[in-house]
């Protein structure tokens, strides 16, 4: 369990899940979502995470489970760790880098 205030996750999290439910549906589906992220053979850590992602922006605050609480501090960690990374010099728009944040509800091209 995070050590944040469900205020805060929720704060940061409207902030950093940057891409709609719609969004990251279709974007998960593409060759370029499936290319990055750790996995064992089978679906990437952020791939799963895009998938309980897109279930959590489709529920109610007063409705999202214990469970999906840690799961939205777990994303917030991951997208800012990623994010103070920084991304590569040229063709952000096509780096890994970008398609694994997109995996986490990040797109930071819609960065201000």
């Amino acid at each position: 369990m995070s050590d944040k205030s469900r205020d805060e996750i929720w704060d940061e999290w409207r902030d950093l899940v940057n891409m709609a439910p719609k969004e990251l549906e279709e974007f998960l589906e593409t060759e370029e979502s499936k290319s990055v992220g750790d996995s064992d053979g089978g679906e990437s850590t952020g791939h799963k995470s895009g998938r309980r992602i897109v279930k959590i922006k489709r529920t109610n605050k007063d409705d999202i489970t214990d469970d999906q609480w840690d799961h939205m501090a777990k994303v917030v960690g991951y997208i800012k760790r990623h994010k103070s990374q920084g991304g590569p010099k040229d063709d952000v728009e096509h780096s890994d880098w970008r398609y694994s944040l997109m995996n986490w509800g990040h797109d930071p091209l819609k960065d201000d």
